[in-house]
């Protein structure tokens, strides 16, 4: 059996171009593995690309979500102690920050 040559989808000159990008030097032998395997990866969504997928519907999420939500409940306001009692410093009634200029 004959092997086919896999397409290049993604050239030497670009993987140079995306290390340039991203400030990475590269040797040549790095350059062709990163080739080789980003035209790999590339030939998987040409896979995908190949699905039946007309009559299915989008989906946003694999499990149906549904919120859970309380209901609100009306209820007493704390007092100023108790409000303040964990904090740090406090000072006539309100919490005491540094002073930021």
């Amino acid at each position: 059996m004959k092997e086919t040559k896999k397409e290049k989808l993604i050239s030497e000159r670009e993987v140079e171009h995306v290390a340039w990008l991203a400030k990475l030097e590269l040797s040549k032998e790095d350059k062709k593995l990163f080739t080789k395997q980003f035209n790999e990866i590339l030939s998987y969504f040409k896979k995908i690309d190949e699905a039946k997928i007309k009559d299915v519907q989008p989906t946003y999420h694999v499990i149906d979500l549904e919120n859970v939500i309380r209901t609100d409940e009306k209820t007493p306001p704390l007092s100023v102690n108790e409000a303040l009692q964990n904090a740090p410093k406090k000072e006539r009634g309100y919490i005491k920050a540094p002073k930021i200029v």
